[in-house]
């Protein structure tokens, strides 16, 4: 006879919804899609749960893009606080810790160059890219329409709260 394994969905699936929920916030901090996902348990893997956070998130409304913005650090700036999602913030922009100096400078101006523009801080799903990416990728989206632009952010913040949720969850 066979031990079973228990899975981290599997812990998921047992949470009271609280908790559930509680999990998923530092992903995106997004209250609709959290509750979403807590309340389509059981999952019976973590692919369907990927699935279904890929359908809870597409798209996010602009609302719910201004509640996940809302205490979201400019690129380049260490998140503060000892919560998780700081910590996720700071493990994803990794790659900005180690560039130059010109680099830093120019990904502080274009912060300021964008909040001016579009009215919120520049969003990027930052991991496995370096500084000088994310750097043309900014200086690219300034020249966005409002439209063009909110969908864009739309779609990185989907896919933040995915890549979060896959390393809570992946086996």
């Amino acid at each position: 006879m066979s031990a079973t394994t228990v899975t981290a969905v599997d812990a998921f699936n047992s949470m009271d919804r609280d908790e559930a929920i509680a999990l998923l916030r530092p992903c995106v901090d997004v209250d609709r899609w959290c509750e979403e996902l807590a309340d389509a348990r059981p999952f019976v893997g973590t692919e369907l749960l990927l699935a279904a956070a890929e359908l809870a998130a597409s798209p996010f409304t602009a609302d719910e893009v201004e509640q996940a913005l809302a205490h979201h650090p400019r690129i380049g700036e260490r998140a503060t606080g000892a919560h998780r999602e700081a910590a996720l913030s700071r493990s994803e922009q990794a790659g900005i810790d180690q560039t130059d100096a010109d680099v830093a400078a120019a990904l502080v101006e274009g912060n300021l160059a964008y909040e001016r523009r579009f009215g919120r801080v520049f969003l990027i799903r930052a991991a496995g890219r370096s500084a000088s990416e994310i750097l043309a990728a900014l200086n690219e989206r300034l020249g966005n329409s409002d439209a063009e632009e909110a969908a864009v952010v739309a779609d990185q913040l989907r896919q933040i709260a995915v890549l979060r949720l896959k390393g809570i969850f992946a086996p």
